[in-house]
């Protein structure tokens, strides 16, 4: 499947009726096992970039080449549509954003998403013009690609302690007059709450995010409520580190080695990498 196959199979799981799981490797051997399994898209994770590369998650932690290359490797792994958490940007300014997507187009991915967080502590959330010129920006420089770039616009108000819903709803509906295709508000902890942003953008697909503390929500409570998308952001990474330390830990404190008993067999990982061995 070519660049613009990709792109137009990821429009497609959009405009399709019913929901869609889009789980988040974070590396080509979590995208390849991922696509085994049988998912229709994958997305990136940058906290779970940031883990791998022994650094927390935040913005100035992953550079912006950083970023690319992994989403790089992560669309050159399987035939699946990739969308990248291209955090905000990697700058403050519109031209920031829109050299970001100009240069995700490079990458082999098909979409990505722009944040209205600004990695500063005293001032964590963009101010809603800039916050629309910088979404504006993106959509610009995606629209200018040859091929089909499914932006997503983020509002970040619930991951920094501001729980203003009417706030989050006024940037997404801003978001989608900007020419955003996807909208996106992580944090969101209750059916009311998802639900209402579903009815503000509609008719827009919204992606809501689930591995989070919040509201238990299954694939099918969501589609009821009108999402189309479901993210797990960062914490299949985080279950595969709960693994890994939980090991070590055993290891450490106690001097045995029951948690291999749990391990996936050596002859299951090979049989799904078996694919990508050099000829």
């Amino acid at each position: 499947m070519d660049l613009a196959q990709r792109g137009e199979a990821f429009r497609e799981l959009h405009r399709r009726r019913g929901i869609f799981a889009i789980p988040n490797p974070w590396d080509a051997g979590s995208a390849i096992a991922l696509a085994q399994m049988g998912f229709e898209a994958l997305a990136t994770t940058s906290a779970g970039l940031a883990y791998t590369l022994g650094r927390p998650d935040g913005h100035n932690a992953v550079s912006r080449d950083e970023t690319l290359a992994n989403a790089a490797a992560i669309a050159a792994a399987t035939p699946l549509p990739v969308s990248a958490d291209l955090e905000n940007g990697f700058g403050d300014s519109p031209d920031a954003c829109a050299l970001t997507i100009r240069s995700a187009g490079a990458t082999g991915i098909v979409g990505g998403s722009i944040e209205d967080a600004t990695g500063r502590a005293d001032e964590p959330i963009y101010a809603l013009d800039a916050a629309i010129a910088r979404v504006r920006a993106a959509v610009a420089a995606a629209r200018a690609l040859p091929f089909a770039f499914t932006l997503t616009a983020r509002a970040e108000n619930f991951l920094h302690g501001r729980a203003d819903l009417d706030d989050t709803i006024r940037r997404l509906v801003a978001f989608a007059e900007a020419g955003a295709d996807v909208l996106f508000a992580p944090g969101l902890r209750s059916r009311d709450d998802i639900a209402a942003v579903v009815r503000a953008v509609a008719p827009r697909p919204v992606n809501v995010i689930m591995g989070l503390v919040g509201a238990p929500l299954g694939l099918v409570e969501l589609e009821a409520l009108g999402v189309k998308r479901v993210s797990v952001g960062s914490s299949l990474a985080r279950a595969a580190f709960g693994a890994f330390l939980r090991a070590a830990r055993e290891i450490r404190e106690r001097g045995s080695f029951g948690y291999a008993a749990d391990a996936v067999p050596y002859a299951e990982l090979n049989r799904v990498f078996a694919a990508n061995a050099p000829a």
